[in-house]
């Protein structure tokens, strides 16, 4: 079982940066892929960044990003706090939504069904 809390969410005007945490309990953190998803109101949840599960002492992680956030947002893990960040910089209105850590035991996916636990989320507004 791995249990997910995000923090670091809040309001923000346009520009601006703030970053998101996702800490997770449990021994297997580093086993597990991680994910980044957010939802706007009547839309569909979405894939925003990922990054692969620890691949040793000499090899980095994989990270992935949609389209959308490339450039602006960099997601990182520090597997000895067993946390999950993103980074948000350059904010734009149209990434105010809630923000959902995810675990997956397997490859990073940007399908939503495919991860296997799930943060409560945390509200990110972006000001015009």
């Amino acid at each position: 079982q791995v249990h997910l809390v995000e923090s670091g969410g809040g309001l923000v005007q346009a520009g601006g940066s703030l970053r998101l945490s996702c800490a997770a309990s449990g021994r297997t953190f580093s086993s597990y892929a991680m994910g980044w998803f957010r939802q706007a109101p009547g839309k569909e949840r979405e894939f925003v960044a990922g990054i692969s599960r620890s691949a040793g002492i000499s090899r980095s992680a994989s990270t992935y990003y949609a389209d959308s956030v490339k450039g602006r947002f960099t997601i990182s893990r520090d597997n000895a706090k067993n946390t999950v960040y993103l980074q948000m910089n350059s904010l734009k209105p149209e990434d105010t939504a809630v923000y959902y850590c995810a675990a997956v035991f397997s490859a990073v996916t940007t399908e939503p069904n495919a991860y296997d636990y799930w943060g409560q989320g945390t509200q990110v507004t972006v000001s015009s």
